[in-house]
């Protein structure tokens, strides 16, 4: 072999690591901001639902005349 071709075949390995590790970086990134979005929702609807039991518990407390509410 000669030294152009070996060079040439190095290349081509450099620029195909480089491009599947930068691939492997823009998923991860990607997946990272898709699961804190995830978190920040699963988040906003646990707290609308306890806001909405805690609603459901109030109206039958007021509903229910013999109940002291504090």
């Amino acid at each position: 072999m000669t030294k152009i071709s070996k060079i040439k075949n190095q290349m081509k390995s450099y620029q195909y690591y480089l491009f599947w590790g930068v691939c492997t970086v823009a998923v991860m990134a990607g997946q990272i901001y898709v699961g804190a979005g995830y978190r920040s929702m699963s988040q906003e609807v646990k707290d609308l639902t306890e806001m909405i039991q805690i609603q459901i518990e109030l109206e039958e407390l007021r509903s229910d005349k013999n109940t002291i509410i504090y």
